[in-house]
């Protein structure tokens, strides 16, 4: 199993509609069937405001998690509602390969949707797995 984990928080500003409309976002991700099971909702304590956790079984399912219609559209409409963003991945895999294969996918993601690459490079804060903010020309967080 892995458990993708999405914290972020949004851009101060927003109206509630906007917030709301955003947390839809990322809530839709739950209608992919690679998605085991899922939650949206704020961190309790720490530097985060929200966080996004979406559970897949293997990595054929994360990167139908990637590539769902649901999940590029939270991504190229969210991204902008975003003041900062970070992306870990959890697993119960025995392979000493995962994270390298979990970062390839990232990857081949953003190379196979130049419009989603360009929308991570505006976002004042962006890390996926194996990209941390740094590599887009963004300062980590």
């Amino acid at each position: 199993m892995i458990f993708h984990i999405n914290l972020f928080t949004l851009k101060p500003g927003l109206s509630d509609e906007q917030r709301e409309a955003g947390l839809d976002l990322m809530r839709a991700d739950g209608v992919n069937p690679a998605v085991k099971s899922w939650i949206v909702g704020r961190v309790l304590g720490g530097e985060w405001e929200y966080s996004a956790v979406y559970v897949v079984e293997d990595l054929d399912g994360y990167w139908a998690y990637l590539t769902h219609p649901a999940h590029v559209r939270q991504e190229l409409e969210g991204i902008p509602l975003i003041e900062k963003f970070t992306a870990i991945d959890v697993t119960d895999s025995d392979d000493p390969q995962i994270g390298e294969k979990i970062n390839a996918l990232q990857a081949r993601h953003l190379q196979e949707s130049p419009e989603l690459a360009a929308a991570e490079a505006q976002a004042p804060s962006f890390a996926v797995p194996g990209q941390p903010a740094a590599a887009s020309g963004q300062p980590e967080a």
